[in-house]
């Protein structure tokens, strides 16, 4: 039977060869585009699918004290982990791992058995550990180099230092502060795997090393650290105290060569409470357990705070030393009789004398004399209303009263050191400002960073405000607070062939109700040149509390040892120390 070829066929046909040549051109085409254009795309997808990358751990830096000695460091532990498509002997794979590395069955089992790329079972497996597990040789096991932060000291300086994650990433202290500095950048080593993802031996591996963090080198010095926290060990334990900080800083740079917060906790366990609880570890005891009291925290001040008060004085105008008052054992202000801590009053005296006495009724008449605005005025010059920009995270700022709602009573008790609050340290960096003759340092541990070979890669620097107090304030100044150790509320401060200046306090906590205090002390000598400043802190100390007779002390006995190590030594032709006879209450603020 003949086939007639309609003009319908045709054209079907016609549409078929087109569609055809269509088709065969764009295959063409692509795989032109394959061969040429994305060759090296798909050469790299090609590899990727039979490459295998792990990461090498970067070494981090070190952080040194002012010495070279190491307080953080790394110590050489290794990663392990298992790879499931190479895996032999799951079950011996399982055994070995939980009871050498200590850890439950179940959560080893569900690591191996999970079909993933590469499964981690364990960071920082000591290298001893790690090497005789290596020697067993199980296969679908991976063992690779890495680093753990280490502290020699252990406790010491925790709340400075801080410590590090696995992951070898800064958590809290110095180490989160200046991680981007000490982390470094991690290397890897890429391995080539089967199509069933097992690595090919004899292969050779691509290695990419990593790169070391710079070091930091601080201003810490590690006898004077040492030394300072053996003294408030001493302290807690004696007092039954809650907590006791001291702080031994540079008042002309802000260089702090040793911040002690005890009771401290072990930087190389970090999780560990440093104290005993039947309660449930919560985060919270860990945050209150990590957190820098000197830093993160404020109270008020008392009378180390008529320091600033004296200064603004004598910077508006509105004093002179010898400037006579009169203290019968209170000062009214309004409605309320605000009493001294001398209750029969000091009688008579001059504002050398007042100052020498702690007494808070020539202090109140003081602030009336300086106003609520040339008060803050003041209070602005010594930075008091801003952190102070220490090199540690989590500073908190002072809380004032909003200086149009502050009256009268009001006045009166911030002018003798109550109703705000301020921190430790920034307290240090006013009181340093009026004794160095008006400049507003940055308090700081950071001072250089290093590379590997320890060569100087970068001097840190810090803001340095002038004019905050005038030069003859300062001077004037000086000599009060050194009368103040010699002769007053300080006097057990005073070593005979030294001149010191200080300032004592003996603050009630909130609410008053409950007797709680802090006494505290802030020293420095040389008085007339201050090369050292020391701060510290008893907070709610058990029996006698007042911050002459506590405190003050505890500065004296760290300038007798540690004057001399900074090279400052006592004047041979000094008068030795007179006997006086001081009173409870002439020493108690």
């Amino acid at each position: 039977m003949q086939l007639l070829f309609t003009s319908s066929h045709r054209k079907r046909l016609l549409i078929v060869v087109i569609a055809f040549f269509t088709l065969l051109t764009i295959i063409t085409v692509k795989l032109v585009s394959i061969m040429t254009v994305q060759a090296d795309d798909y050469g790299y997808r090609a590899r990727a699918v039979q490459e295998r990358e792990r990461s090498i751990k970067a070494k981090r830096g070190s952080i040194y004290d002012r010495n070279g000695v190491v307080l953080a460091g790394n110590q050489a532990v290794c990663s392990i982990s298992v790879i499931h498509n190479q895996i032999e002997d799951p079950e011996t794979v399982i055994r070995v791992l939980s009871e050498k590395l200590e850890l439950p069955e179940e959560d080893v089992r569900k690591r191996v058995e999970k079909r993933s790329v590469r499964e981690k079972i364990k960071s920082n497996v000591d290298k001893e550990l790690a090497d005789e597990i290596r020697a067993m040789n199980l296969a679908g096991v991976m063992i690779d180099e890495d680093y753990k932060r280490y502290y020699p000291y252990s406790t010491l300086a925790s709340h400075v230092l801080g410590f590090t994650g696995s992951d070898n990433q800064g958590i809290v202290g110095l180490e989160v502060y200046y991680d981007d500095l000490l982390m470094g950048e991690n290397g890897s080593i890429n391995t080539v795997t089967n199509a069933r993802g097992i690595e090919v031996e004899n292969m050779a591996e691509r290695r990419v090393e990593g790169t070391a963090g710079q070091n930091l080198v601080t201003s810490i010095d590690i006898n004077i650290q040492q030394y300072i926290t053996q003294k408030a060990l001493e302290v807690l334990e004696k007092k039954q105290a809650k907590r006791v900080c001291i702080i031994v800083m540079n008042p002309q740079n802000g260089e702090i060569y040793a911040l002690a917060d005890v009771p401290e906790y072990n930087l190389n366990e970090p999780f560990t409470l440093n104290y005993e609880t039947d309660e449930t570890v919560t985060q919270d005891m860990w945050n209150q357990m990590w957190r820098n009291y000197c830093i993160s925290d404020t109270y008020e001040p008392g009378s180390t705070f008529k320091i600033v008060t004296a200064t603004t004085a004598f910077e508006q105008g509105v004093l002179r030393v010898e400037d006579q008052f009169y203290c019968p054992g209170y000062h009214i202000v309004e409605d309320r009789r605000i009493r001294c801590h001398k209750v029969a009053g000091h009688g008579a005296e001059t504002f050398r004398e007042g100052i020498m006495n702690s007494c808070n009724p020539v202090f109140m008449q003081v602030g009336e004399r300086i106003g609520v605005d040339g008060f803050y005025d003041g209070l602005r010059k010594l930075g008091l209303f801003e952190q102070t920009g220490v090199d540690l995270p989590g500073e908190a700022n002072s809380i004032f009263h909003k200086q149009e709602k502050v009256g009268p009573v009001e006045l009166a008790t911030m002018s003798f050191g109550q109703s705000f609050q301020i921190t430790p340290l920034q307290l240090m960096r006013a009181a340093a400002a009026v004794v160095n003759g008006g400049n507003l340092v940055t308090p700081h541990f950071g001072v250089y960073t290093t590379d590997e070979n320890n060569n100087v890669t970068e001097v840190l620097k810090y803001e340095t405000k002038t004019g905050a107090v005038s030069t003859a304030t300062s001077e004037t100044m000086k000599g009060l607070l050194e009368a103040v150790v010699a002769e007053g509320t300080g006097h057990r401060a005073y070593i005979a062939g030294y001149s010191i200046g200080g300032k004592t306090a003996t603050s009630e906590k909130l609410p008053r109700s409950e007797n709680r205090y802090i006494s505290s002390f802030l020293g420095f000598s040389p008085a007339d040149n201050p090369q050292v400043m020391t701060l510290i802190l008893i907070d709610e100390p058990q029996g006698i509390y007042y911050g002459g007779t506590i405190a003050a002390p505890v500065v004296g006995e760290i300038y007798d040892n540690i004057l001399p190590y900074l090279g400052i030594y006592k004047d041979e032709n000094a008068e030795e120390e007179t006997t006086q006879t001081i009173s409870i209450d002439d020493a108690v603020f």
